[in-house]
């Protein structure tokens, strides 16, 4: 545990573990420092992203439970970057008195995306009608076509993640899957795509992000517009629904909560990441309180004030890689950062291959340029992946 200094008298400072080292635990190490905490990551690259930024990384794979008993050696509390984790093994530790931010417990219903859904539906919150896989006919006769076909672990990013025109495909791709490994869902032709973060303390207080519109190409996001233009109403009904599940599962830390929005208006939850989140960005240049800040006032049992608004809204546009490569795009960074109020982010990955999540772009927008916010993206987007 490092030593700060006041008035001449060392003063302990407070360390929290992490489980995985990427841009997540990265963009935490900066809110980190700024409420003066330690962070130690348990990562298995010393070329992760946040080894750029904190003191000490336990070098093994996010699921290696003795790296994380090493961890919780050295850190009063320990959180998350990702949820590829074994939760069997670190309910052993937690057995030990291990304090883990979220608990395992509010964990346990949200990593295996079939116990997720039946979560939400046990809740009362809307989701999009979903089972276990049966039978070609069976799902041809329930679900009808397109319908999507989803791995209940490991998935993110698209990955893991089909979407099936016909009977015809369906057949086609039956014999190459492990039925108990996935799980079918309708298809939902929705109007937009919504996201919101949302916080909760030891105490129970919740906190809410704005509500975000994303945009996905290929179902990985690319665009994320803050806040989102909608109706009030449908604002209050994500609020309602993050703030039910996160305080039914009394979960400690932030959550991102991915919904549809469907042409009639109706609400339907898609997927929750119990951690930061990819569409909660923006809020480390448009907000007072980023939603890293507030992961770790959450799990180190801080105060939680609500977010403010710093500006009328925000573009944030994700760097995704368009090619093999070992490019750091110094030129592409340089001219985007020219765009007016344009922050990069860089996570300084080693290479760049298609889909990959090298960077982000985060534009703060004056109520003047609110109007321009899709135009102020496709530039983004321009100078990245060329005309």
């Amino acid at each position: 545990m490092r030593e700060r200094f006041s008035d001449g008298e060392a003063v302990p400072t407070q360390t929290v573990g992490v489980i995985g080292g990427g841009q997540l635990a990265w963009m935490m190490a900066m809110a980190a420092e700024r409420l003066d905490l330690d962070l130690i990551v348990q990562t298995p690259s010393p070329d992760d992203p946040a080894l750029a930024l904190v003191d000490e990384g336990i070098f093994a794979p996010v699921a290696d439970v003795e790296a994380t008993r090493q961890l919780s050696d050295r850190a009063s509390v320990i959180t998350f970057e990702n949820e590829f984790v074994d939760l069997e093994g670190l309910q052993v530790l937690a057995d030990r008195g291990v304090c883990f931010r979220p608990s395992l417990a509010s964990l346990r219903p949200l990593l295996d995306k079939y116990e997720q859904r039946q979560t939400l539906a046990r809740l009362g919150l809307p989701t999009p009608k979903f089972g276990p896989l049966t039978t070609v006919e069976a799902i041809a006769s329930d679900y009808g076509f397109p319908v999507v076909i989803k791995a209940r672990r490991h998935g993110y990013d698209g990955r893991g993640t089909f979407i099936v025109k016909d009977e015809a495909q369906l057949r086609q791709l039956w014999p190459s899957w492990r039925l108990a490994d996935l799980l079918v869902e309708e298809f939902i032709p929705f109007e937009r795509e919504l996201a919101v973060m949302v916080a909760r303390g030891i105490g129970g207080k919740v906190q809410l992000y704005p509500v975000v519109e994303t945009v996905q190409v290929d179902q990985v996001c690319r665009r994320v517009f803050a806040p989102a233009a909608i109706p009030e109403t449908v604002v209050g009904e994500v609020e309602a629904i993050a703030s039910t599940l996160i305080t039914a599962l009394d979960a400690v830390g932030i959550f991102g909560i991915e919904l549809f929005l469907t042409a009639n208006q109706q609400v339907l939850v898609n997927e929750i990441a119990p951690r930061t989140h990819n569409s909660g960005h923006y809020s480390l240049e448009a907000c007072d309180i980023s939603q890293f800040e507030m992961q770790l006032r959450a799990v180190m049992g801080q105060p939680l004030p609500p977010p403010q608004w710093l500006y009328r809204g925000a573009v944030m546009v994700n760097l995704l890689g368009f090619e093999v490569s070992e490019s750091d795009y110094c030129q592409k960074r340089e001219a985007i950062s020219q765009i007016p109020g344009a922050v990069v982010r860089w996570y300084g990955k080693g290479a760049s291959q298609p889909g990959r999540k090298l960077g982000h772009v985060t534009v703060c927008l004056t109520a003047e340029q609110w109007e321009q916010r899709e135009a102020i993206a496709s530039q983004i987007e321009n100078y990245w992946y060329g005309q």
